[in-house]
């Protein structure tokens, strides 16, 4: 039972000292076919108009990662969020402005390790509510269980459901 009560305390040791060195990056790209949610989204498209894709970095090991873009307004479908990020940022642009959109949509979110999921939405939503110009962040799920219970657990209130998708808000 020492042995057994020993193990325990070292995996669960283990789990917070990789929650504790972990650090948000910014990444130029990321291997889509590992995206269970939308791997069929180039990484021309998760990087274009504004979009960015960030990850959750522990020991050199990138170990989840979060797609998202900028909008003025919340998208239904991937269709309308290419076209709402690209006028959001073509009016940025206009203006030379570089506070693209005011809303965050994040379009997909996938972990290699365990805890990484949540520990990713957290590194993000504090990084929008630092930001000056966010004051939304917005998921544009797919119509699933899973994705369903993973952002009402990690504090996310359902904001619509489509015939294609589902939104969820992170109060900022």
């Amino acid at each position: 039972m020492k042995k057994f009560n020993k193990k325990i305390k070292e995996k669960f040791n283990n789990f917070f000292d990789w929650i504790k060195g972990a650090e948000l990056v910014e990444l130029n790209s990321c291997d889509v076919a590992e995206d269970p949610i939308r791997p069929e989204l180039d990484v021309d498209f998760r990087t274009s108009y504004g979009r960015k894709i960030f990850g959750v970095k522990y020991k050199n090991e990138i170990c989840a990662i979060m797609c998202f873009g900028f909008t003025n307004e919340v998208p239904k479908t991937i269709k309308e969020f290419d076209l709402m990020t690209k006028d959001a940022h073509l009016q940025s642009a206009s203006w030379r402005n570089e506070n693209i959109g005011k809303i965050a949509i994040a379009y997909t979110v996938w972990s290699k390790k365990k805890g990484g999921g949540k520990l990713i939405v957290k590194e993000v939503f504090k990084k929008i509510k630092k930001s000056n110009h966010l004051n939304r962040l917005i998921t544009l799920s797919p119509l699933t269980d899973m994705a369903r219970n993973f952002h009402l657990r990690n504090g996310a209130k359902e904001l619509q459901v489509n015939p294609e998708s589902q939104n969820f808000e992170y109060k900022i």
